[in-house]
């Protein structure tokens, strides 16, 4: 008797989704951070590019970012279901069917490189259905699972988009969006093992091999240091390159500096309240270093006009 309760109880949740579901599986808030890097690119690649590059541009990448999104939901729903950070998740309550997840993020994913090849260009559309599937299929089929690199390897396709806004508007690749494409990279690493360090526990009960789990939180902790280092150099470049001037030197060395002492406060250990602040800490900062960047180069425009 139990057993039918139980069943009838799963096909009346399963039946209870709506729009809030679909629009939960496309992680809004991660996507709405991907397309702000998006338009810093676009913005750095032509002072005033064209309304209709940004506005397609932005479209096509969001709606490819939130079919990868609800992929990732697809691909990860059991797992969802064994941590409570994502237990809530539509697709780990059974809240959803899997078939109709499983559709929306094909249609996204199709609408979105779509729009790119018909309104932006074929490079653009190519290197968003690459991302696609190096987020969606490569990292969270395989190598979250396989490896404890998977952030570092997968970090690659979640740094796209400011190399995707960059090549919406001119169509073409460049030193300029590979560097910032490589600050994404190498952020990646601290910003997401603050976070597996935070979670370790539910990452070991769901059989995940992060970092923590495989090689122990001390040694996690020393690589938020080290990566934090890494990422520090990698943001001076674009003034060490003549792309961007002293405005953002003296900004970003702020914003380094504060993302410094959060990282320290991981590698010490003392505080274990400490790699979830860093976590959230370091979302601010990436926002914050692209922004730094888009105030001095059109500081320097405003300058070359006057």
């Amino acid at each position: 008797m139990s057993e039918v309760v139980m069943e009838r109880a799963a096909v009346g949740q399963m039946a209870s989704w709506g729009w809030r579901d679909l629009y939960t599986l496309c992680k809004p808030r991660v996507v709405a951070v991907m397309l702000v890097c998006t338009l810093v690119g676009m913005l750095l690649a032509a002072p005033l590019p064209g309304a209709e590059a940004v506005l397609f541009g932005l479209a096509g990448i969001g709606l490819a970012a939130g079919g990868a999104a609800a992929f990732n939901h697809v691909v990860d729903r059991r797992l969802d279901a064994m941590m409570l950070r994502t237990a809530g998740r539509p697709l780990a309550t059974r809240r959803l069917p899997t078939g109709l997840a499983l559709g929306w993020a094909t249609l996204l994913s199709v609408c979105g490189i779509g729009l790119l090849a018909w309104q932006v260009n074929p490079l653009t559309a190519w290197l968003t259905l690459g991302s696609l599937i190096g987020y969606a299929l490569i990292y969270t089929a395989f190598l979250k699972h396989a490896t404890p690199q998977n952030i570092v390897i997968g970090g690659v396709a979640g740094a796209a988009p400011p190399l995707l806004g960059w090549t919406a508007v001119t169509g073409q690749l460049g030193p300029e969006p590979l560097l910032l494409m490589l600050i994404i990279f190498a952020w990646t690493p601290p910003h997401f093992w603050a976070l597996a360090i935070h979670k370790r526990d539910e990452y070991a009960r769901a059989g995940v091999p992060m970092l923590p789990v495989t090689h122990g939180e001390a040694f996690t902790r020393l690589q938020v240091w080290l990566y934090g280092w890494l990422t520090v150099a990698v943001t001076l470049l674009p003034f060490a390159i003549g792309m961007s001037g002293a405005l953002y030197l003296v900004g970003v060395t702020a914003l380094n500096a504060r993302f410094m002492v959060w990282n320290w406060r991981v590698w010490r250990g003392r505080d274990p309240q400490a790699p979830l602040a860093a976590f959230w800490f370091s979302i601010r900062y990436i926002l914050g270093v692209f922004g730094v960047l888009l105030l001095d180069h059109y500081a320097a425009a405003w300058r070359l006009v006057g």
